[in-house]
């Protein structure tokens, strides 16, 4: 399904959630959705579902969201941040879902014996008594039941453990076929594996947008650790900007650009001066914690 958004405004009060948006997502692309939190990422989702009204122009396949929500929500499968706290059995919800869709309950089945849950150990417990990752493991077989032709996914791995989430990823290349993936998300593993394209929101406005290679090359984060006890290397990661620790300890956050580019500079000029260096990509993209940690 294509997307289209064309000065798409949406506030609350005084409160400019979405500021003249305009961005375009092709049929089966898959892409990122990211920015900080109150970038408007939430309210474009839901407007693309037809649950708020707004100014402006949307077109799902040439479809009004806002006139004609029943039948896009035919055709789509959404998975929230936060799943529902329904005190129904998880069965009789379950049972539900595949008739009011028509999904192949075996095909249900399989995508949550993929994600690690045995549908038979939770059919008779509360929804709200499942754990926060069985809750997100329900959502996101349930999407994938479906044959939905955009698939929107807020921070689907948020309560998945390691394992959990490489069987996600393995879920969205057999599953999402040529359906259109809009995925909502701060972890780099996720934007990584799953996307092409990377749509970067700001105060409600589309700030940036490119390929995920060139996001992770501009955009994405590494920390950089050494280790050294030579005063001269000491001095040159100094004023590089790295930050001191304990023992010899050496400390920076760069872009993935800019990082490559100092240890090129670093082995070049100190190779045999260090003890140990490592590099950790950063999982979050929030500019609040990557601000603190640059301070």
């Amino acid at each position: 399904m294509r997307v289209e958004f064309d000065r798409v405004t949406r506030r609350f009060g005084r409160t400019i959630a979405l500021d003249a948006c305009t961005l375009q997502i092709p049929s089966g692309a898959q892409v990122a959705l990211v920015g900080p939190n109150g970038s408007g990422k939430s309210t474009l989702t839901r407007i693309v579902m037809g649950m708020l009204a707004y100014e402006g122009t949307v077109r799902i396949d040439d479809l009004d969201p806002s006139r004609e929500r029943e039948t896009i929500a035919r055709r789509l499968a959404y998975v929230p941040q936060s799943p529902p706290q329904l005190q129904a059995a998880t069965g009789e919800i379950v049972a539900a879902i595949v008739a009011v869709r028509r999904l192949d309950p075996d095909r249900l089945v399989d995508g949550l014996a993929v994600l690690g849950l045995d549908f038979a150990e939770i059919a008779q417990r509360p929804v709200r008594a499942l754990s926060g990752g069985m809750k997100q493991k329900l959502m996101l077989a349930l999407a994938f039941a479906s044959d939905a032709g955009l698939l929107l996914l807020d921070e689907p791995t948020a309560s998945l453990d390691a394992a959990s989430r490489l069987a996600f990823y393995r879920l969205v290349r057999e599953r999402a076929g040529d359906s259109t993936l809009l995925l909502c998300s701060h972890r780099l593993d996720e934007v990584r594996h799953l996307v092409q394209q990377v749509i970067v929101l700001e105060e409600g406005r589309v700030a940036w947008r490119g390929s995920i290679v060139e996001y992770l090359h501009g955009s994405a984060h590494s920390m950089i650790e050494v280790q050294t006890s030579v005063p001269a290397a000491a001095s040159w990661l100094r004023a590089r900007g790295f930050v001191p620790g304990g023992a010899g300890d050496w400390t920076c956050i760069f872009t993935r650009a800019a990082g490559l580019a100092v240890m090129g500079q670093l082995f070049a000029a100190h190779g045999g001066d260090l003890e140990s260096v490592r590099v950790r990509d950063l999982e979050t993209i929030d500019e609040t914690i990557l601000q603190k940690a640059e301070a």
